[in-house]
């Protein structure tokens, strides 16, 4: 089995305001989501929602303070699973959109450095 991580991408701008009642279905509809990932064994991480607080260190070691204006897009949050391959992740997030509802999913493979598996 191998691991990814699903990088949430959305625009801020995109978002549209709820309800507390919606809030409430959608934290429950993710906590459900969560339950089943653990119990099937693919969610290693359910990951976090990440803020708007941002840096860049750069090669000369100068850093950028965030949030980061250039950028089209954020990065909202992260997920870690585990799969047999790829296809096998691309499902599992396909999943996670259903809940996201909006922006996209990157999904990408860890890097294997001689780990026994």
């Amino acid at each position: 089995m191998s691991r990814f991580m699903f990088l949430q991408h959305g625009d801020c701008q995109g978002q549209t305001k709820s309800t507390p009642e919606q809030q409430a279905e959608g934290m429950k509809a993710w906590q459900a989501w969560m339950e089943d990932g653990k119990k099937e064994g693919w969610l290693l991480d359910p990951g976090s929602p990440l803020g708007s607080e941002a840096a860049i260190v750069r090669p000369d070691l100068s850093v950028t303070d965030g949030p980061l204006v250039e950028a089209k897009e954020v990065v909202g949050g992260y997920t870690i699973v585990e799969a047999e391959n790829i296809d096998a992740a691309c499902e599992l997030a396909k999943r996670t959109m259903k809940l996201a509802g909006s922006g996209r999913i990157e999904v990408r493979e860890f890097a294997c450095f001689g780990e026994e598996e």
